[in-house]
């Protein structure tokens, strides 16, 4: 079905982000990984079969949010120039999901793999501070 032409669009519009500028932070991974690592202790110090299920059950939903944040940043925020400036940066990205991922803290309990994945989202937030000075 084609609009009538009073109602089709006149200007087109683009914009280079989903949302306003400055709506991006390292921080919503951070935060989500942090849970992350905490369950994974809490998880260590109980032997309820109930909790620990739910604590898994937790863990994971908070780890997919890890990987979800962490793709904005990769696939929204950074640009081109970013990875030019900064070669490693794909490297960061993929190592993070991968920590964040079933073969990392989401497939896991112990919190030393959680404590692997907040250094990889320092390393990115080092670097998107970085773009954000320049």
């Amino acid at each position: 079905m084609r609009l009538p032409r009073i109602l089709a669009p006149r200007v087109t519009a683009s914009a280079h982000c989903d949302l306003p500028c400055g709506v991006y932070d390292p921080a919503q991974a951070r935060i989500e990984a942090e849970s992350v690592k905490m369950i994974c202790e809490k998880y260590q110090a109980n032997t309820d079969p109930e909790f620990r299920t739910r604590a898994i059950l937790i863990k994971e939903q908070r780890a997919e949010l890890v990987k979800h944040h962490l793709w904005v940043l990769w696939t929204d925020y950074f640009k081109p120039a970013h990875f030019e400036k900064y070669p490693n940066l794909h490297q960061l990205f993929n190592e993070a999901t991968k920590l964040a991922g079933a073969a990392g803290a989401k497939g896991a309990t112990d919190p030393a793999k959680a404590d692997e994945l907040l250094q990889k989202i320092d390393e990115i937030a080092k670097i998107f501070w970085e773009t954000k000075q320049a």
